[in-house]
């Protein structure tokens, strides 16, 4: 089993299906094992983009995880297994994300719009050490529309991942300016400093995004 489970882990990193269907026709049952990243072989080939791994795995499964459906954008589906058992709607996966986490990380645009209109709670943080929020994933990823609908949903603008790093240090970093506007808009606090004890205006002046460094400036 472990010699096979490796050979499938490294037909998805490598994005060889034709192996990899080869492998599932013999052996179905590696899909309901979990890779050694501690996650499904679906959600490794998810966060590898690998499109026709993903495409040969669903050819070979019955059934699918909330989070599983949420990575690759499966709206009806998500809508369904909410409608079934509404408290999936903040249920987290194996390696600490919601499902508005993990659709938020994928871009999946459509997926987020209908979590939210579900109440999914947007200020859960992933529960592995990082402490990322789904708008620190969103700004993080550069996914704008969905970073709006997070903060319209009611995400905090204040929230802190690990090394003590808002919202407002992401997007300052980036010079991100319609995000910044977005944030302060909202209430973002120019003034929380990050561990190492920089301003978002710090981080925008490195960047030499040195406009946006002063409008942020700490007076």
């Amino acid at each position: 089993m472990l010699m096979s489970l490796l050979k499938l882990e490294e037909y998805i990193e490598t994005g060889n299906h034709h192996d990899l269907e080869i492998l599932l026709v013999n052996a179905p049952e590696l899909l309901r094992e979990k890779t050694s990243h501690d996650i499904s072989p679906l959600l490794l080939a998810c966060y590898y983009h690998k499109e026709q791994v993903i495409k040969t795995i669903l050819n070979h499964l019955t059934t699918i995880t909330v989070h599983e459906a949420c990575a690759i954008g499966l709206t009806q589906q998500v809508e369904l297994m909410v409608q079934q058992k509404p408290d999936v709607i903040d249920e987290l996966s194996s390696h600490g994300f919601t499902p508005l986490g993990i659709a938020t990380h994928f871009g999946q645009e459509q997926v987020v719009r209908l979590l939210l209109a579900k109440h999914a709670d947007p200020n859960i943080s992933s529960q592995n050490g990082y402490h990322v929020y789904p708008l620190h994933t969103a700004i993080t990823g550069k996914f704008d529309t969905i970073s709006k609908m997070l903060v319209e949903g009611g995400a905090a603008v204040n929230v802190v991942q690990s090394s003590r790093i808002t919202p407002l240090h992401l997007a300052a970093q980036q010079g991100n300016i319609e995000m910044i506007i977005l944030l302060l808009e909202n209430g973002a606090d120019i003034s929380i400093k990050t561990d190492t004890g920089l301003y978002a205006s710090d981080l925008a002046q490195e960047k030499g995004f040195k406009e946006i460094a002063e409008i942020l400036k700490v007076v």
